[in-house]
């Protein structure tokens, strides 16, 4: 979060805020996995929300229900299932009318088999992995048959989500299937640290252009759906925040993964069984971080730069050390990762990097991840 750093938890704490942020995710546990190939795409999906959902006004008075949401809830609930893995509980959205299921990648893990049980609680049904791309903490699982009534959901221009207006998250948080929570959109276009790879909290990567709301995001609720009054999924839940300090949950300070992500990663899965455009900004180069006099990460290294990639058009070579972008300071590759996340591919960036004792800058058009 802006000039915070964010981690990922175990996946039984609650999620962190300011120095940290758990993976909402699994119930009972993370894992990370991919998949086989399956082809088409969704056409179920609504470009735009043409009612903004916060200009709806809750009635007045006591006890009375705000309007729209029981529709909402009534709209949108039968959608969202929950994914069970051994003893690995979490939530995702029906993405289309064969079966296929949207969810996020630490929720499937390492595994390619799962339970899905629909909202109406009749039975699970077995799916297997289509394929799961961790970098964005996307993945899409496939039922083995498709049930009577399976109801995809819609998705929203994600775009046009606005600061203030009315969200409900609709999942599995604890265990306790179809719950759903009320709250607004806090903040659009966040960039967080999803933790760290080598401890198994997170992606190790940071994640961007996140919807941060207030509504409850607990454990459980990963892969759900983050919707507006319109009956559109505008996010997929994936992080949740807790106090650095106090190691408390951070009440309202939810993540998810806006819809325009879900729907361009789900849609080359589904097509392709792979993702084959990320939508990411890259260097195209290989590195590693390297440790000062002190010990301490003080660049990166460049292990080998792509053939006519962005960083080789550029001139910066295998052996060159980068220390900033924009005059961002770089000391480790999460940090180079950050600053590459505040960019789109075909921006251009200035890049500060030391070869042979001696500082220089080049700039570079950034490609694709």
């Amino acid at each position: 979060m802006d000039g915070s750093r964010l981690r990922g938890l175990p996946p039984r704490a609650t999620a962190v805020l300011g120095a940290a942020v758990l993976l909402a995710g699994c119930g009972w546990g993370d894992h990370g996995g991919a998949g086989r190939a399956e082809s088409d795409t969704a056409a179920h999906r609504s470009s735009s929300a043409s009612v903004p959902a916060h200009s709806r006004a809750a009635p007045r008075g006591s006890g009375e229900r705000p309007e729209g949401y029981g529709r909402t809830v009534a709209a949108v609930l039968p959608s969202v299932v929950q994914i069970t893995t051994g003893d690995t509980l979490g939530s995702g959205v029906v993405y289309d009318h064969r079966g296929h299921i949207v969810t996020n990648a630490h929720v499937v893990g390492d595994a390619d088999t799962f339970e899905v049980t629909l909202a109406t609680g009749r039975g699970s049904h077995p799916a297997k992995l289509v394929a799961s791309y961790p970098a964005q903490d996307l993945a899409v699982i496939r039922l083995d048959s498709v049930p009577r009534g399976l109801k995809p959901a819609a998705f929203a221009d994600s775009s046009k989500v606005e600061v203030g207006q009315i969200v409900l998250a609709m999942g599995s948080p604890l265990g306790l299937s179809s719950s759903v929570t009320q709250g607004i959109v806090s903040a659009v276009g966040r960039t967080v640290d999803a933790g760290s790879a080598e401890d198994g909290t997170g992606t190790g990567a940071p994640m961007s252009d996140l919807v941060q709301t207030s509504a409850p995001i607990n454990p459980g609720n990963s892969g759900g759906a983050l919707v507006n009054l319109d009956d559109q999924v505008i996010g997929v839940p994936t992080l949740a925040a807790r106090d650095p300090d106090l190691g408390d949950a951070a009440a309202g300070i939810g993540f998810a993964i806006p819809s325009s992500t879900v729907t361009h990663i789900a849609d080359q899965i589904i097509r392709n069984g792979e993702v084959t455009s990320s939508g990411k900004a890259a260097l195209g180069i290989t590195a590693r971080t390297v440790l000062g006099d002190d010990y301490e990460p003080s660049g990166v290294a460049v292990v080998s730069v792509s053939d006519d990639g962005p960083a080789a058009g550029a001139g910066i070579a295998t052996g060159d050390i980068i220390t900033a972008v924009d005059g961002t300071p770089i000391t480790s590759m999460t940090s180079l990762s950050r600053a590459l996340a505040d960019h789109e591919p075909g921006d251009s960036a200035t890049v500060t990097y030391e070869r042979d004792g001696r500082s220089r800058t080049a700039r570079v058009t950034l490609g694709e991840l």
